[in-house]
């Protein structure tokens, strides 16, 4: 392998010559063996990166800080970046000491020597164009590096969104397709009072677009950003305008409604956009987890348990039990969302962690965010196109559960009473007979207001 030498504070260290990363990322990358996955694996937080290091260029020459061709080759090399080229170069570790300083230096390296090939030099020739007097001018880790990440989540954040639309879609789907189908209701596991399943399936569709609000909302909070705070958030090496005019080039390269914290000094220091956004997150894990199993409960058996659904069979469940199905997709959502509320405790653990004017574990913030936004996303497609829009429903069974449930007797209460009810459904429970069958037998109520009653329409829609 051929080398090129690049030179840092600690000394001389060769590189692959066709890398272009340089010396601060080759270092990271051996202090920082950690996870072994690079920040390649989250692309919204490459092109954030891109975008902030095109923002800062952009202002900086709009100030006379940097010069036009200088500043051109920046911002030609960070679109490429934005457009997916040089990914594989993003590769210190996602978890790594430095508040994000290994991240930030890897962007300005890659921009920096991109940027000197596109006039015409060699990667490693800092004397003309260099990743920290160039491409990293005006900024510091601290302000560049969060609100990349600020960036990148806005964006992730979106891509699951549109992700819960779909799924609670497909759920009010079967909403409407099983309007007409009568179940029992249970609480605690008993049985309660009838219902419809299509008013199970619509209580889904109803839970994901509330927490799809709530993200909505959360994520507003990540549009206020630090750039230009530099170091701590006094703007230590800027030019009077150049917040601003980084901000407002940032809006333009990346579309997004985003402003300038008002205090950059607080801006620089806290976290607490992300534990809100952390807590939403968990939030639409516990929901979906439990809509998962409800799921797995509802379509127990076939024989043996509730059989009021089917979830559609994907892949054979047993290797060594002939014929067994299993709910495989509800078990892997579950899972994510395990996943999601371990995350929410390190970023929890992360934000408090932080002291005095900077918070160094963002790194670790910005890896259980991006896998739990990233993650959840999937789970929510999987879910809708591979169970949901497949589940069909088994009518006799919820029907006859129905009328063989003492349940029932709890819709009797108006015509016949609390204790006669309860003597009719302690009858039934130890007789094995149906409670509309002993209130005939009894006379309690004649059969033609019985048969009105126990109407479907009526028992999941009273109307008084």
């Amino acid at each position: 392998m051929t080398t090129r030498t690049e030179h840092d504070l600690l000394g001389d260290k060769d590189v692959p010559a066709d890398a272009y990363w340089g010396v601060h990322t080759a270092r990271a990358r051996e202090n920082f063996p950690i996870t072994g996955v690079p920040i390649a694996v989250y692309p919204h937080l490459v092109v954030a990166l891109a975008a902030v290091k095109a923002a800062a260029a952009r202002a900086n020459a709009e100030l006379g800080l940097l010069p036009p061709q200088i500043a051109k080759a920046i911002d030609e090399a960070c679109a490429e970046i934005r457009a997916g080229a040089l990914r594989d170069q993003f590769v210190v570790d996602v978890i790594q000491g430095g508040a994000g300083t290994s991240t930030n230096m890897n962007a300005n390296e890659v921009i920096a020597n991109r940027a000197l090939e596109l006039l015409g030099h060699a990667k490693g020739d800092y004397a003309h164009l260099h990743p920290n007097e160039h491409v990293n001018l005006s900024q510091s880790t601290n302000d560049a590096y969060p609100t990349a990440v600020n960036i990148a989540t806005i964006t992730a954040v979106r891509e699951l969104a549109e992700a819960m639309t779909g799924l609670q879609q497909a759920f009010a789907d079967k909403a409407d397709e099983f309007s007409g189908v009568l179940k029992m209701g249970r609480t605690q596991l008993q049985d309660a009072v009838p219902m419809t399943l299509g008013q199970e399936f619509g209580t889904y569709a109803v839970m994901l677009g509330e927490d799809r609000l709530r993200l909505e909302e959360a994520v507003t909070l990540l549009h206020e950003v630090n750039l230009g705070a530099t170091a701590i958030g006094t703007g230590l090496n800027t030019a009077p305008g150049y917040a601003a005019a980084a901000c407002r080039h940032l809006v333009e390269v990346t579309g997004l409604p985003l402003q300038t914290s008002p205090d950059l000094v607080e801006a620089t220091q806290d976290c607490g956009a992300f534990v809100h956004l952390s807590g939403v997150l968990k939030r639409i894990a516990v929901k979906l987890s439990k809509i998962c199993n409800d799921l797995r409960l509802l379509s127990s058996g076939p024989r043996a348990g509730f059989n009021e659904i089917n979830l559609p069979p994907v892949q054979a469940g047993s290797s060594i039990m002939p014929g067994k199905i299993n709910p495989v997709v509800p078990e892997v959502v579950n899972q994510v969302a395990f996943e999601v509320i371990g995350n929410d405790v390190t970023v929890t653990m992360a934000a408090e962690a932080g002291q005095l004017q900077l918070n160094a574990f963002e790194p670790i913030i910005l890896h259980s965010l991006g896998a739990s936004i990233t993650h959840l996303t999937a789970a929510c497609h999987v879910l809708a196109d591979r169970c949901v829009s497949g589940i069909t429903a088994n009518p006799v069974v919820t029907r006859g559960y129905v009328e063989n449930s003492i349940g029932l007797a709890t819709a009797l209460n108006p015509a016949i009473g609390y204790a006669a009810a309860t003597e009719i459904a302690m009858e039934a429970l130890a007789t094995g007979r149906g409670v509309a069958e002993l209130v005939l037998e009894r006379k309690l109520i004649p059969a033609e207001r019985l048969e009105e009653m126990l109407r479907p329409e009526n028992l999941a829609h009273p109307r008084g």
